[in-house]
This record gives C-alpha cells, sequence and structure tokens, in this order.
C-alpha cells in the first residue's frame, strides 16, 4: 500500500509556483498557426486548477448526506448550478421522473432466531474522530430496488456469489430453494449476486464486506487507518439490468406532464428484484457465520474471520431477513453546463460525474464532482480568444447510485444529438482520491489521454509529469490504459450510441466505499491530505478537453483500433480453446490488418494536411466522429438492455468487467449456438470501419 502524505508547505509552494510550462509536444490535429494559440491557452489554463478551490467544493458538497430523491441531494445540484453559473457556464436541468426507492423510508434489519434471538447492527457506528459520524441523517444499510417482506430460514454461504459460486453449490448439492443466502462484496456487481440467488431459488439475501477483502487484514481500520470499520457496510442497487428507469423501457422517462412522456409499465411488470435483499457489516455477519455447522468451504472460498467457514449453517441455525422498501414515481434532475462552441457549437465534448449519494459521499462521487468544478472555475477564468472552438459541456448526473439512471436517460432523450455531434465523454465518478493516475478508455481515445498526460506536472515532483509516474507502474505506458467497462456513467455514451469515452482518476484506496465513514473527515485524513488529486484531474480532463474543442483535425488515435482488436482477438481464441470451441478469426484478422494500414494512411494524410496549414472542413470531421458508429449493432447485443456496441460492453454475467468485442465473447461463453452468425455481423461492422477510414483520408487528399 503506498500512502500519500504531502506537507502544507508544499501545497502553498505548488500553488505559488509560475505558470506551468506546456511540453514540446507537437499538438495532433492542429495547424502550425492555431497550435501556437493552443498552446499559450494551455499554458494558461494549467495555471488556474488550485488545491484550495477543488477543498471548498469538495466540503461544501459533503456537508450533509444527500442520496438521490432527497431534499439535501436537491440542494447540492443547486449548488452545482450556481457554481457553473458564476464560472461563466450557461445551465441547462434535466428533469426525469424515475421509479425509485424513498431513501429517508427504506429499511432493513437482520436477527439470528435460532439458537438465540439477537437483533445485528445494521447500520455504522458512531465514532468520536469522526465529527460526521453522529450526523442525525444518516440511516442504516440498505440495497436499492430490493423487494419489501420477512422471511425466516437457514443459511447457505455463497462466497462472492458470482455465477461460479452458484454454479459450484449446485454441483455439490446444495439446494438453496427457501434459503437465505449469505454472500460477501466483489468479484461482480451485486445485483448479480442477488440475480443468481433468486434463480437458484433463494428466499433473500445477505451481502457483507469480509475482512480479507477490505478490512483488518489489509492494515489498520477506520479511524486509526483507511480499512473498513467493523461496523462499516456497504450500501448499493441491485437493479440489473442497467437500462435506465425500469418503468419505462421505451424512455426517456420525461416527467409526467410532458406531452412526451411515455407511458409506464406496473410495477408487478417490471423486470425487478423479487426477494429481500441487505447489506451488513463484517461484526454482524461473524455472528452469522460462526455458528455455521454445515462443510467447510471450497479452497478459495475462506474470507478473513478467525474461524472456518461453512457452506451450510444446518437446521438449528436460523435467521430473520426484513425489509421494507417503499418505491415511487420521484424527480431526479441532472444539472449540465455549457460552454457553446464559438464555430461548431453542435459538437459537443462531454464531461461528467453524478452528484447523488449514498450518504456524504466524499471519494464516490463528489471528488469528482469538485474536479469538474475546479475544472469549469479554470476554463471561465480563460481570456476570451481560448474561448472553444466546439462546446464544452460538464454534466452532473442524478441517481447514478441507483441503477446509472439520469445519465442513461439523457443519453436516451438526447440521442440523435449525441449519435450526430457527440465528440468525446470524460467521466470522473470518484476520480480524484489519490495521487495515482489511472484510466481506461476506448480505442481513439488512448493516445491523447496519454498527450494530454505528458503535460501536466504531477503533485509530487514538478520534474515529473503525470505520464512519467504512470509510466513507472507499467513496461509500457503507452499500453498502461485499460478497457472501459460497466458501473458508472460512460456506459450509455460508449455501449449505446459510441460516442467514444474515458474514465480517468488521480486515485487511491477507498475502502469506505459506499458507507457512513466516506466523509470529508474520512478523505482529509487518508484520502488526499493535500487536495491536490483534484486539481491535477482538472488538469489532464480540461487539457484533454481544450484539445478536441480545438483541433481542426479531431485528434483520435485511429491506429489503435487496429492494435487492440489484434489483442482481442487473441484473448477470445484463448477462450474458445479453453471451452473446446471451435472458432477461425481469421477472417477478422485480415481485416483487422486492413484496419491497420488504412489507419496509417489516415495518419499520414492527416498530418500533411493540418502541416500545410488548412482548416478541416465539417463534414471531415463529421465523418470522423462517425468511425466509431460503425461498431454499432441496431439490433443489440444478445445481453439485451441498451448495448449496442460490438467493440465493448459490460460483463452481462458480472457487471463491471469490460468484454470486448462482446458478441463474440458471448457466443463463447454460452454454447456458441449462433457464433457463426455473429463472426459474419463482425466481418461487416470491420469492413465497413475500413471503408470509413479510406474515406476519411480520401477527403484529406
Amino acid at each position: 500500500m503506498r500512502s500519500w502524505i504531502l506537507c502544507l508547505v508544499c501545497a502553498v509552494l505548488l500553488l505559488a509556483a509560475e505558470p506551468h510550462p506546456v511540453s514540446g509536444q507537437a499538438l495532433t490535429g492542429f495547424t502550425p498557426d492555431r497550435a501556437a494559440t493552443q498552446q499559450q491557452c494551455e499554458a494558461q489554463f494549467l495555471d488556474a486548477p488550485s488545491s484550495d478551490g477543488f477543498r471548498a467544493h469538495l466540503e461544501a458538497l459533503t456537508a450533509d448526506p444527500h442520496p438521490a430523491g432527497t431534499e439535501a441531494n436537491d440542494e447540492v445540484g443547486m449548488y452545482i448550478g450556481r457554481q457553473m453559473e458564476a464560472a461563466g457556464f450557461q445551465v441547462d436541468r434535466y428533469p426525469y421522473d424515475l421509479y425509485m426507492p424513498n431513501p429517508e423510508e427504506a429499511s432493513a434489519s437482520v436477527a439470528l432466531v435460532t439458537p438465540q434471538r439477537m437483533p445485528l447492527g445494521i447500520q455504522e457506528d458512531i465514532l468520536e474522530d469522526d465529527r460526521f459520524s453522529d450526523h442525525p441523517a444518516l440511516g442504516p444499510g440498505w440495497n436499492a430496488y430490493a423487494a419489501s417482506g420477512t422471511v425466516t430460514a437457514e443459511i447457505v454461504y455463497a462466497n462472492y456469489g458470482r455465477r461460479a459460486d452458484f454454479q459450484q453449490l449446485d454441483e455439490m448439492g446444495i439446494d438453496l430453494s427457501g434459503k437465505i443466502v449469505i454472500a460477501r462484496y466483489g468479484g461482480n456487481f451485486r445485483g448479480y449476486k442477488a440475480k443468481y440467488a433468486e434463480e437458484y431459488g433463494a428466499a433473500g439475501l445477505i451481502m457483507y464486506t469480509d475482512p480479507a477483502d477490505s478490512g483488518y487484514t489489509q492494515g489498520l481500520t477506520y479511524p486509526e487507518g483507511r480499512y473498513v470499520h467493523e461496523s462499516g457496510i456497504q450500501r448499493g442497487s441491485i437493479l440489473t439490468p442497467l437500462g435506465g428507469d425500469p418503468l419505462t423501457p421505451d424512455g426517456p422517462a420525461l416527467p409526467l406532464d410532458d406531452p412526451n412522456s411515455p407511458e409506464r409499465l406496473d410495477p408487478a411488470e417490471a423486470d425487478l428484484p423479487r426477494i429481500p435483499v441487505a447489506p451488513l457489516s463484517y461484526r454482524s455477519a461473524r455472528e452469522i457465520l460462526s455458528r455455521m455447522q454445515g462443510d467447510a468451504v471450497p479452497g478459495g472460498w475462506q474470507g478473513g474471520l478467525p474461524f472456518t467457514y461453512r457452506v451450510t449453517g444446518g437446521a438449528a441455525l436460523t435467521v430473520e431477513l426484513s425489509v421494507e422498501q417503499p418505491k415511487d414515481i420521484t424527480r431526479a434532475t441532472n444539472v449540465v453546463g455549457v460552454l457553446e462552441g464559438t464555430t461548431h457549437p453542435d459538437e459537443w465534448i462531454i464531461l461528467g460525474s453524478h452528484f447523488d449519494a449514498w450518504a456524504f459521499g466524499a471519494t464516490d462521487p463528489n471528488s469528482g464532482t469538485a474536479s469538474l468544478l475546479t475544472l469549469a472555475d479554470a476554463l471561465g477564468s480563460l481570456d476570451s480568444d481560448c474561448a472553444p472552438r466546439r462546446s464544452i459541456l460538464i454534466a452532473h448526473w442524478d441517481a447514478e447510485e441507483y441503477g446509472i439512471l439520469g445519465s442513461l436517460e439523457w443519453v436516451r432523450q438526447l440521442k440523435e444529438q449525441l449519435d450526430a455531434g457527440g465528440v468525446t465523454y470524460i467521466n470522473a465518478d470518484g476520480a480524484a482520491t489519490g495521487l495515482r493516475f489511472s484510466g481506461a478508455a476506448s480505442p481513439l481515445m488512448k493516445q491523447p489521454i496519454l498527450n494530454a498526460a505528458r503535460s501536466v506536472p504531477h503533485p509530487n515532483d514538478d520534474a515529473d509529469t503525470v505520464y512519467d509516474h504512470l509510466a513507472t507502474r507499467h513496461d509500457a505506458a503507452d499500453d498502461a490504459l485499460g478497457n472501459l467497462g460497466g458501473g458508472s456513467d460512460h456506459v450509455g455514451f460508449v455501449t449505446h450510441i459510441g460516442v467514444p469515452s474515458a474514465s480517468l482518476s488521480m486515485s487511491g484506496n477507498t475502502p469506505i466505499y459506499h458507507s457512513n465513514y466516506d466523509s470529508f473527515a474520512w478523505y482529509e485524513r487518508f484520502g488526499d491530505p493535500s487536495f491536490q488529486s483534484g486539481a491535477t484531474l482538472a488538469q489532464v480532463d480540461g487539457l484533454l478537453a481544450l484539445r478536441f474543442a480545438n483541433a481542426d483535425v479531431l485528434p483520435y488515435d485511429v491506429e489503435r483500433y487496429a492494435q487492440d482488436t489484434h489483442a482481442h482477438l487473441d484473448a477470445l481464441e484463448e477462450i474458445a480453446t479453453e471451452r473446446d470451441i471451435d472458432f477461425d478469426p481469421a477472417p477478422l484478422r485480415t481485416l483487422a490488418d486492413e484496419m491497420a494500414a488504412a489507419a496509417a494512411a489516415f495518419t499520414e494524410a492527416r498530418d500533411a494536411y493540418v502541416e500545410s496549414g488548412r482548416s478541416a472542413s465539417p463534414e471531415l470531421n463529421q465523418a470522423l466522429l462517425q468511425l466509431s458508429r460503425a461498431l454499432m449493432d441496431a439490433d443489440g447485443l444478445q445481453s439485451g438492455g441498451l448495448h449496442r456496441s460490438l467493440y465493448v460492453s459490460p460483463d452481462p454475467f458480472s457487471g463491471y468487467a469490460s468484454w470486448m468485442l462482446p458478441g463474440l465473447r458471448y457466443e463463447l461463453e454460452t454454447d456458441a449456438s449462433d457464433l457463426n452468425a455473429w463472426l459474419d455481423r463482425y466481418e461487416q461492422a470491420f469492413a465497413d470501419l475500413v471503408d470509413r477510414i479510406d474515406a476519411v483520408t480520401t477527403q484529406l487528399q
């Protein structure tokens, strides 16, 4: 574990330094004259974000618990709007009427019934060293969209509650019918734990954070250290699949009084969980797990509590699980600030983070929110001759914690505008929690991100850049950026529309995730005591946004498509070999080679084009913007929902992980019955992408 503790004097010296120099790297897609202007604007911009500004925003955002659907969350949205307007942004609000749980009335309880009656704690302790932990608005742990009801039953332990774990229980002859499953957090999205428990006949599910994963086995626990206190509870939604508001599959879920508001399903018809589900701390879970009397768990299932874990509890151990969770149509409102482009206002560079939280949300999400407000302040301070040519939107999404609702509804509402003008989306959910830069991105965005990181000084050492610190952790920094998976607001952009996207962060370890201890008190002691992560992230995100906003030719990394595609085909071949499936990707490899040749020709033509001083036509950039749409399938993926990207989707069996070439991956992970048909679809899509690249190159020549 790497700890970052910077003295206040160092922070003051950094803020007092001369304007940050921009590296001498060439700017992709800029004519020489415009590149000179851009360099001047970037130098001015880099000096604007401040750690003091970031700290002030974070402290204001996290003063009170603010789950979606509460007055406190509305007040956070109003604060965001005021700050964006003060920075010079036009602020637009997008309201939706969503079917959501009522956080002020939701409750859950868990108790031992036999061999002795014992209520189990389901809310964090009040700690003397955390001034926020006694806030009167804090409540017990709960899981959004759990079914209301009470069940008393025997216990079965399901490890992480992954698909493979439930399959193993079935192979062991363990009947889950009518039982309560207890599973530890981790390994997959919590909604899939509930989905599999329900599919295998369980009557209820309890989830807890095991100390082996985030507790005392990792280090000192809160408030002495950063790791999960024994009473800490991870809240979270269990809504699957991620498709926006559950009552408006044909959405968007516009307000009920809007004439275009869609007809709502009856909740009984919606795809919602049907069993009670509740979260526990490991202190409470210990009272259950320590009393189990069945066989010892299989290898790899043992957790960090000091006794042998058992698969079954036996008839003598029964537990009562009770959930009361009213749900109704509730207003949620996205707050979107716009710096309108001077020449191409309908082409959008979008940055975003949600602002609703399970409690205070200091790390998740509001470190990202505060960083975006810091970025807005910096952009608003630029001279008028640095105004962006394309529009820069900074979006603050509501109701993400209940199932990525706010951003998905916005994507559905503005689908046509995004398809025509969505240049890129950059996500910042919980993104400023330490001084370790990391990211995941669409292929077109990877090199532009690395280039921006080369131009931003790292807070630890002005002689090094953010890119340099990334390079020290990887054999090849150019391969250090991962691929986008699920779990946050980028999903709708990249998998439903095909907007090239990224999720970037200056991060650290945040074991207090979704607990009442995710507060400003934890952040200032263990998150980022220097408060420089938010300002540094604002610099990286801001340079990226300004370069895409002002470039003559959009600076996409077109050559990366072929490079990454070959790697993804390698991974699929390994899966096919392991599963003994006849899989021949040779035609796709041939097309990937053609893609590489076309992309190399494009790069050469683009560089010559801008070096000659010619400014690109709107038609040229529109064709570039549409490249990623070649890999969108109108019929969608096998997993359903909003996912249409043939290139990437969240793992439909775990939720968070990234699946590359997901239509093929799904066939290889299931029965491969339609594998040949999907190979044909991929050949057509790859050929279309090659043709589109060639067409852009022709325009440049």
